[in-house]
């Protein structure tokens, strides 16, 4: 259940979330560091990460933002429809 959610037309913080899930907080983790690992291959390293062992881990690239949660908590925060229902923001208009 990968989702990416495109949010350049509502807000400065990055033109893309990518939203997936895990099913435990070691999962959530593993699916993480998997990302981080593969992205440091292509030269790529996170500006920041929060949540280690939380159930949310969150890494931001700058224009893309990961977002692994937990399957209760991904759908208790409801990112995708929090995002598709935010009106486009006049100010970031192409």
């Amino acid at each position: 259940q990968i989702e990416t959610l495109d949010v350049r037309a509502k807000t400065s913080v990055a033109d893309f979330f990518v939203v997936c899930s895990g099913t435990s907080d070691r999962h959530v983790s593993s699916i993480a560091d998997k990302v981080a690992e593969r992205m440091a291959e292509i030269g790529i390293k996170p500006l920041r990460v929060e949540g280690d062992r939380t159930g949310w881990v969150l890494q931001d690239y700058g224009d893309v933002v990961l977002h692994v949660m937990r399957d209760e908590q991904r759908q208790f925060y409801d990112l995708e429809t929090l995002w598709k229902n935010i009106q486009p923001s006049p100010d970031l208009a192409e």
